[in-house]
């Protein structure tokens, strides 16, 4: 009996003609780019995490609310900013609005609140690019890896065939081979998979946060204070607030 059948992969792979080497390539992009993905958004998030924090503090022990009018490259930042800018549009132009609509117009919490949404989900949205890569990679790769193999196996018995020769050592070798498809594939699903999954939930922390952040914001804007538990780190917001959107009636 002759020796064992030497496994090479690579060397299965360029046999396979340009269908295999095809499958190999698009698993190879695939894990390119989910690993890229991987990084640059785990990065990201943990960032924004820091961000978050940090601009929270400082947004409540501000003395006032120019620091969030500020640019900021942080989705927290840029929701108050909205935010803000539509109470003092709702505040500038709400005499206006009374005097060609009448009461029909919109009252300010309405408006503030509209704002917030919009705002929210535009920030949502950009927390979520990239993740539609993640999850086709990780459903789709498997698919790919799986035709790869059946494409290596109909190539190895098409040769098994032609070589006459149909022992066990024989087939085996070139089985096995075709099964390295199968194998990339799934190697390159379960990070994707795995990050997806780690990232959506990341992600709904954030959005969580942010809203967090946004009824403490809304009660701040359209009442010019905070509730009462929150009133002592943020009781200076709603001097200023008071002051800057003329016109807010304060609760006794």
């Amino acid at each position: 009996m002759q020796d064992g059948y030497e496994f090479n992969g690579l060397g299965f792979i360029v046999a396979g003609g340009l269908v295999s080497i095809g499958v190999a390539v698009a698993l190879l992009i695939m894990s390119v780019a989910s690993w890229y993905l991987i990084v640059t958004k785990s990065l990201h998030a943990w960032h924004m995490r820091a961000a978050f924090k940090l601009f929270t503090q400082k947004f409540w022990s501000s003395p006032s609310l120019v620091l969030a009018k500020q640019d900021h490259a942080i989705a927290l930042a840029n929701f108050a900013k909205q935010s803000i800018a539509a109470a003092e549009h709702h505040q500038l132009h709400v005499m206006k609005s009374v005097e060609v609509m009448g009461n029909d117009v919109i009252s300010r919490d309405e408006f503030v609140a509209r704002a917030m949404n919009r705002s929210l989900a535009e920030e949502s949205a950009k927390l979520e690019s990239g993740l539609t890569v993640l999850a086709s990679v990780g459903s789709v790769s498997p698919f790919v890896g799986l035709f790869g193999t059946v494409w290596g196996i109909y190539h190895a018995l098409a040769g098994i065939s032609q070589s006459g020769q149909a022992s066990l050592d024989k087939v085996a070798g070139p089985v096995g081979e075709a099964l390295i498809m199968t194998a990339l594939g799934l190697a390159v699903a379960i990070p994707a998979v795995l990050a997806y999954n780690g990232l959506v939930r990341s992600n709904r922390v954030l959005v969580s946060q942010i809203e967090s952040f946004g009824f403490e914001l809304h009660t701040l804007l359209t009442t010019g204070a905070v509730i009462q538990f929150q009133a002592e780190p943020v009781k200076a917001h709603a001097q200023e607030v008071k002051s800057s959107l003329r016109g807010i009636e304060v609760p006794a």
